[in-house]
């Protein structure tokens, strides 16, 4: 039995990770920590907000005092940090919030972990952390060196590292899981999948960065949820675990997946090539055979399986997503 705090927890993957814990690990105690910034959604999870094992707290990670209070008094051994700000596009135009909260609050976090005794602290990464790949780059390990080429993937870089050095010198027991990207239920409009959905359901055209040649891993956030619990229950102090869901596709690709299910099949016909990003990464990759070799890990969703059931989802939960828009 564990009394884990998960910091962020309201948000798409924090979300998602609660609910499977609560699934999977019935005797653990969870309390969730979370500033219910922009992202941050009471909606995701209502199902649980009675379960006895589960107790939501409103607040920043950047409070010492309210984190230390909350490990003494709820006898917190299991610290899970998915706290941060996520937009890229957010960080490109203004970054101060990015290092205040996946940095500063990370150093906080750490602080009071190891000052309490803490038993595991897992920092949740990103493989944006490793910067762009050409399309014939061998795919990113975790002893390769970081290079973060936005406030935000810098911002989460230090956080890596500053979670690691806490173990180095200080001996706190930390993992840093590095995903690439997640898709499935409960992700805030902004991102590009359920933008597409949604932009399609109201219908709008959808938005793409220059040509849509851009690559990108997508990983379902159930399989994400899985690994990161593999890492809490076996995860080997010190170390770094990248998990991928092994499927790249350009965004064009994703682009015409998304709008195919959505029945549009002249699905061009849809699309709005908009000017590129500031600084446009053009491909993440990651290999993650550190994570199946050590820990038995492996995605378990297809990705056109995994799709298919996004789309339906958000089809049959627009009092979810709509008030989010508004």
């Amino acid at each position: 039995m564990k009394n884990i705090l998960v910091t962020g927890g309201a948000g798409f993957i924090g979300s998602n990770f609660i609910r499977y814990m609560l699934e999977s690990s019935p005797d653990d105690y969870i309390v969730n920590l979370d500033a219910m910034t922009y992202a941050g959604n009471m909606d995701n999870l209502v199902d649980v907000e009675d379960n006895k094992h589960y107790r939501f707290i409103f607040g920043n990670i950047c409070s010492w005092k309210l984190v230390s209070d909350i490990i003494k008094v709820s006898r917190i051994d299991t610290i899970v940090n998915f706290a941060a700000e996520s937009h890229v596009d957010r960080s490109i135009y203004k970054d101060d919030k990015f290092v205040r909260s996946n940095v500063v609050g990370v150093s906080v976090l750490l602080d009071v972990a190891r000052k309490q005794g803490i038993d595991k602290f897992v920092q949740i990464g990103t493989d944006e952390v490793y910067g762009s790949l050409e399309d014939d780059s061998p795919s990113s390990i975790e002893i390769d060196p970081l290079k973060p080429r936005s406030p935000y993937a810098a911002s989460k870089a230090s956080a890596d590292l500053l979670t690691l050095s806490y173990f180095h010198t200080h001996k706190v027991p930390v993992c840093v899981t590095r995903s690439s990207n997640n898709y499935g239920t409960y992700q805030y409009p902004e991102k590009i999948i359920p933008l597409f959905i949604t932009n399609i359901i109201h219908g709008k055209q959808v938005p793409v960065y220059g040509e849509g040649r851009n690559v990108r891993d997508w990983l379902h956030v159930e399989d994400n949820c899985r690994a990161i619990k593999a890492v809490l229950d076996n995860g080997k102090p010190g170390e770094i675990y990248n998990i991928t869901g092994g499927n790249e596709v350009r965004n064009i690709e994703l682009t015409e997946k998304v709008l195919t299910l959505l029945g549009k099949k002249d699905w061009y016909l849809f699309v709005d090539y908009v000017k590129d990003r500031k600084g446009h990464d053009w491909r993440y990759s990651m290999n993650c055979n550190k994570i199946r070799n050590e820990l038995g890990w492996e995605p378990q969703i297809p990705f056109e399986d995994g799709l298919k059931s996004t789309v339906k989802w958000y089809e049959r939960n627009e009092t979810w997503w709509k008030r989010l828009i508004k």
